[in-house]
């Protein structure tokens, strides 16, 4: 019985063992010519950094020839680095002959960027395809471009560069002014490689991670007439101002007439009001004494012969109407 209890105990003592001490991937540090010890494997487990994670890539750079302390590697993992792709950037980089320490690739790698993938473009350029850029031409004709931008990275600009999308508005900014400042739209259209030649003199890859190589414009089209738009919508106000005043002036004539009207039917009421007192005038007078029967005779031939003379010039003007 306390043989069988021994033996439970060496099995769990082992299995603990091998559980928390790396022993595996020990021998195969050590078989990879990689000088690390079983303690500090041990010591690794107490700070909390998995060892395979610093192991492991220090024997792809022990084989690719890269001598880089194990120190700095555990710092760089405790610092929430990615180990494996600092290392695998170092090996590509040492490859294509490009200069990368590994503090550089470290500090590109905490900043963010994949430096791997930096050490990727600066071999092989990547290219950037910018959305159509709409701009107007001095003749109001819009052409609608689209571009494409030839980049490499540049390594000593990772930290602290701007990215793609200030490329891509840079771009339309230089495809922009080239094609604003051209007297017509023809010229963009016959030759193109303005803009390429603009966008480059303007050094636009300044203060970021690339580096321009080539701007290869991909298509031009002819969109609208803005100029000719904007003159129908200028028209059409102008139009419209203009049908304003006539309004106005048409409601001041119609009130200008209104008043003519009043004023009128103030006058006859003023004339009917005093024919109402020529009556009380005649009374009067034959009153006092001032008008005699013949008087009035005559006054009332005078009147009606007034009329008569109304009513013919009246039919007259009727009959030469007709």
């Amino acid at each position: 019985m306390e043989t069988l209890i021994l033996v439970a105990l060496i099995v769990v003592f082992l299995i603990i063992f091998f559980t928390f001490v790396p022993v595996g991937l020990w021998i195969s540090a050590t078989a990879s010519g990689v000088k690390v010890g079983i303690f500090q494997l041990v010591a690794m487990r107490i700070r909390k950094v998995a060892p395979a994670r610093i192991i492991n890539p220090m024997i792809k750079a022990t084989k690719a020839g890269l001598s880089i302390p194990i120190n700095k590697l555990e710092a760089h993992y405790l610092a929430g680095g990615n180990v494996d792709r600092v290392v695998n950037a170092l090996i590509a980089a040492q490859r294509a002959g490009i200069p990368l320490d590994f503090e550089r690739a470290c500090a590109i790698d905490l900043a963010g960027r994949d430096v791997l993938n930096a050490v990727q473009m600066s071999v092989n350029p990547k290219v950037i395809e910018t959305p159509v850029i709409a701009a107007i031409a001095k003749d109001g004709i819009e052409l609608r471009a689209k571009a494409r931008v030839t980049v490499r990275a540049n390594i000593d600009r990772l930290v602290g560069g701007s990215g793609e999308e200030t490329i891509i508005a840079r771009i339309g900014e230089g495809i922009v002014t080239t094609v604003g400042s051209s007297f017509s739209h023809k010229d963009v259209l016959e030759n193109p490689d303005l803009i390429s030649r603009t966008v480059l003199n303007k050094g636009l890859d300044a203060g970021t991670a690339f580096e321009i190589l080539s701007i290869d414009i991909a298509d031009v089209d002819v969109g609208r007439n803005v100029g000719a738009q904007l003159q129908i919508d200028q028209a059409e106000a102008d139009k419209k101002i203009a049908q304003a005043k006539a309004e106005e002036r048409r409601a001041m004539a119609v009130a200008q007439e209104q008043e003519n009207k009043a004023e009128v039917q103030g006058m006859r009421a003023r004339v009917i009001e005093a024919e109402a007192e020529v009556p009380k005038a005649i009374a009067s007078a034959f009153r006092d004494g001032k008008l005699g029967v013949m008087d009035y005779y005559n006054m009332q031939n005078v009147i009606s012969d007034t009329r008569m003379r109304d009513s013919i010039s009246n039919s007259t003007q009727v009959e030469k109407k007709d």
